[in-house]
């Protein structure tokens, strides 16, 4: 049997869906119908149900009694003949995870608008996207991935799907945009960018066709997309972007991904090499195109199938996420599109946000991607003193991992083969990872035990041996104190100023002087009494602001009391601080060796041999 669904932006102004879901035979005991809990690929419970304003059954022209089960669940009165059920749905989430309509656009992912019918997920789905009414919506096309089924190439009309999954993995985006089209390997690929933007349209066509030609020739072979080769696991691809004044994220979908990102994140026109904005959003954009297989198809076994009704835990992030961000930047470099300096700069860049991050002798990066439900999404005050990014450090143990194997086989293998040979015995045959296999499957392509490095690096809370790891390749890892509150890391400053002490304060400009945001646990701040939220006015009976916070502390010494004078609620509090030595937090990766055995693994790193 087939469902019917139908979506139409019924009042745009007013941000408001209609969508209805039409079972031809329902289950003559009462149906039940749900809106999913959270969406794959983000770990959180969103109870999307709650975006549902009204909603109403019929048949055959009658009003139909519907009651709420639960949160997110109805049921419907018995029936004989065809039952529909129409759902008013708000939509004013301008994030890649929910739905977001008004008078310019529409998106919508499945998960947020389209009811599940309980006990009939296996069957096909026809859905028709209707156009809004009125002629101030003319010119409006559709871009999405989801297969077309009667409409017009980017137009209203029926698309189809072959069952609830698929019909949720495909978000659609309705409106005026510009589309950029191109071929990798012989794919089909199309760019739709909402939103205002002076974007280099060219310079994206063809750095995106190189980096998805990298990447499909990574999965599948030098000889993906020619006449008889092997093909990637989608016959088209869509990147759906929306470009905000400041924005950025993304998630990752079968055959496309939904991205927000800065307008000045997109190419400038007439740039000779990619800035740093730019780089960003290439890095994001490679992030969410490796998802199309590393945690769309190759997928820990908790996912097989998803359970949309609730959490789904797993250990392995680290690995689906981690092992994702490590790739996302180094294809930027395999690909020709960023240098390898920049790429070590990059990487000196991620080291220093996990130095800077005290949650890393708290918690695992196991435990990081089991609590991901309660803890990665729901970041409060505390968190980087609590808890430690499984996006980030996974992508070090993978880089730790990868420059071992390589070291070890003398370039023989790599961790390239790890994910090779995890695609071939899980993704290409839809079989969920087991917890342990990731670790195992490693050990029998390096041909030797990870046991001890899998335990320190998942399983403890134990620093990471990327000093060793990075030597290996002929790099030197290199730690030294910050030269102001900004920096990030990644390449020495050039005529920095080094910070001379710390209070272990991370602060926001407030209009009354400068608000802490995070009290960095056994800092010179915590020991004085400071809280998160707290506004410093004064330092040292002289007024606080961020242009002069930092120059104030420039001139102070570890051991110098410091004297705080700050607003908590609307109480005026009287601190003294004792400064701190800034911590050796701030790194960067150098080459050490250019020519011999360590520089030839380095160079075939690099380029992806």
């Amino acid at each position: 049997m087939t469902l019917r669904y139908t979506i139409c932006p019924k009042h745009p102004e007013a941000h408001l869906f209609e969508v209805t879901c039409t079972v031809v035979d329902p289950d003559p005991a009462g149906q039940r119908f749900a809106l999913p809990a959270w969406i794959p690929g983000s770990y959180l419970i969103r109870d999307f149900a709650r975006h549902v304003v009204a909603i109403r059954a019929e048949s055959a022209g009658r009003r139909v009694a519907l009651a709420k089960v639960d949160k997110h669940t109805w049921r419907a009165a018995p029936v004989s003949r065809a039952l529909t059920v129409t759902a008013t749905v708000y939509a004013w989430d301008l994030s890649v995870r929910g739905a977001h309509l008004d008078a310019t656009h529409g998106f919508f992912n499945g998960t947020s608008v389209f009811l599940r019918v309980l006990g009939r997920e296996h069957e096909r789905c026809e859905v028709e996207i209707r156009p809004p009414a009125g002629g101030r919506h003319g010119g409006w096309r559709v871009a999405t991935a989801l297969p077309r089924d009667g409409a017009p190439p980017h137009g209203f009309g029926r698309y189809a799907a072959a069952d609830y999954d698929e019909l949720i993995d495909h978000p659609v985006e309705m409106g005026r945009f510009d589309l950029v089209a191109f071929e990798a390997c012989g794919v089909p690929h199309e760019v739709a960018i909402t939103g205002r933007h002076q974007a280099d349209l060219g310079r994206l066509r063809h750095d995106l066709a190189r980096l998805c030609a990298t990447q499909i020739r990574f999965w599948h072979g030098p000889r993906a997309g020619r006449a008889g080769g092997p093909k990637p696991p989608f016959g088209r691809y869509v990147f759906l972007v929306t470009a905000v004044g400041e924005g950025y994220g993304g998630l990752e979908h079968r055959a496309s991904t939904a991205l927000l990102c800065s307008r000045d994140d997109l190419p400038e026109a007439g740039a000779a090499e990619p800035g740093e904005a730019y780089r960003t959003f290439l890095g994001l954009a490679s992030h969410e195109y490796f998802h199309t297989w590393n945690v769309k198809r190759l997928k820990p076994a908790a996912f097989v199938p998803y359970d949309l009704g609730r959490e789904n835990y797993t250990t392995l992030l680290w690995a689906f996420e981690g092992v994702t961000s490590y790739y996302d930047d180094l294809f930027l470099v395999r690909s020709g599109l960023v240098a390898s300096e920049d790429y070590l700069a990059i990487l000196g860049r991620s080291v220093t946000n996990l130095l800077r991050t005290p949650g890393r002798r708290v918690q695992s990066v196991a435990e990081a991607s089991f609590d991901a439900w309660i803890k990665y999404y729901r970041q409060d005050e505390n968190a980087p003193n609590a808890q430690v990014s499984y996006y980030l450090k996974g992508s070090l143990v993978a880089l730790a991992l990868d420059l071992a194997i390589r070291s070890r086989t003398r370039g023989a293998r790599s961790l390239d083969d790890v994910m090779r040979r995890l695609w071939r015995e899980y993704g290409a045959t839809g079989r969920g990872v087991p917890e342990g296999a990731v670790e195992a499957v490693a050990e029998q392509v390096a041909g030797f035990p990870l046991s001890r490095f899998f335990a320190r690096a998942l399983r403890s809370t134990a620093e990471l041996p990327l000093a060793r790891a990075l030597a290996g390749a002929g790099l030197r890892l290199r730690l030294r104190e910050a030269e102001s509150a900004a920096d990030k890391g990644g390449t020495p400053a050039a005529n920095g100023r080094r910070q001379r002490v710390s209070l272990g304060l991370r602060t926001a400009s407030d209009p009354a002087g400068v608000k802490v945001t995070h009290v960095v646990a056994g800092g010179a701040g915590e020991r004085a009494g400071v809280a998160a939220g707290d506004v410093i006015v004064a330092v040292d009976g002289l007024r606080a602001s961020g242009a002069t916070l930092e120059p104030r502390l420039a001139r102070r010494r570890p051991g110098d009391r410091i004297g705080l004078h700050l607003f908590r609620r609307d109480e005026l509090i009287e601190l003294t601080a004792v400064a701190a030595p800034p911590a050796r937090d701030t790194a960067f990766v150098a080459v050490a060796e250019r020519s011999g055995p360590r520089a030839r693994l380095r160079e075939a790193w690099l380029k992806g041999r």
